[in-house]
């Protein structure tokens, strides 16, 4: 089996996960510097003219592969995938949706297609389509999430798909990371360890939130509207949860959450902003350089 670093020419077989509003393109070029692949995230970006710019910012900053992860509920889905075929982007990773209505564009482009999945026939109905690779992302991940674990949801799609897979959800040091290698995965895509890097660009209050966290801090919420998203528990993430159990209607939960994320992130509004964080949110105890969190993860293994 090829394992990811072979496979996009990188040195570590990982991928910085594509996290909305957080993920720019300078944090993506400290990501494929420090030595895994950087992902460009169009999740929190309002026009294709930003995601230029920030292609553009990746690229000044590094000479390395770097991707850009397409959230495909977003209105402007089209627009992006237009950008990253003619800007000759190598690796894009796709989200919240089926990329299929995309693959001959981005596959014409010479783009390597790697969709996030949370169920195994997900996975093989992709590869039907031409998908290069899968993230096979379990619940213990931050953000909006599937139901199956990592533990389970791993190895069934590496049974189903021959195409590689990539392991996502609760990877933050080497033990997991040699946990997934054994199941089969070809490398693993990481976010939550990455909010406590020195590079990432979230509010410092955002960081220390993820700093003070224990794995069980964590809440999913919106289970009712079936959006679930892993986030901290603060006053905003109890109190969503409370209107969800009281059967409050989907608008007024929208409301509720409007911006959420990106108060957090750029007001550093620990109680109302959205602090989305997977549980290993509980394994990261300090801020460290990006490129000394990738060397942790993959010590002990051959890729050290």
């Amino acid at each position: 089996m090829k394992y990811l670093n072979e496979i996009l020419g990188i040195k570590y077989p990982l991928i910085q996960g594509g996290m909305a509003n957080i993920a720019t393109g300078a944090f993506a070029a400290a990501c494929s510097e420090g030595g895994a692949l950087g992902v460009i995230a169009c999740g929190g970006l309002r026009s294709a003219e930003e995601l230029e710019r920030e292609i553009a910012e990746c690229r000044k900053r590094t000479d390395k592969p770097f991707g850009v992860n397409i959230m495909l509920m977003h209105p402007l889905a089209d627009a992006f995938v237009e950008v990253v075929c003619r800007e000759h982007v190598p690796v894009v990773t796709t989200g919240a949706g089926n990329p299929g209505k995309y693959m001959d564009q981005l596959k014409a482009a010479g783009v390597f297609v790697i969709p996030v999945v949370a169920a195994p026939i997900l996975a093989k109905h992709l590869e039907s389509l031409g998908a290069d690779a899968v993230i096979a992302e379990g619940c213990e991940s931050g953000g909006h999430i599937g139901e199956m674990t990592t533990m389970t949801l791993l190895p069934q799609t590496v049974d189903e798909v021959s195409i590689p897979v990539i392991a996502a959800g609760g990877i933050a040091d080497s033990r997991q990371m040699k946990a997934v290698l054994t199941l089969g995965a070809c490398g693993a895509q990481i976010g939550t360890v990455l909010l406590g890097s020195e590079e990432c660009p979230i509010h410092e209050e955002y960081k220390n939130a993820v700093v003070k966290a224990k794995g069980s801090d964590t809440i999913v919420t919106g289970r009712s509207a079936g959006a679930p998203v892993r986030v901290i528990k603060n006053r905003m993430s109890r109190e969503y949860v409370k209107l969800e159990k009281q059967g409050a209607p989907l608008e007024e939960l929208e409301k509720f959450t409007l911006g959420s994320l990106r108060k957090a992130v750029f007001d550093g509004d620990t109680k109302n902003g959205s602090l989305m964080a997977g549980q290993t949110c509980g394994q990261v105890k300090m801020i460290r350089p990006a490129a000394e969190i990738f060397a942790a993860i993959c010590e002990g293994t051959e890729f050290a």
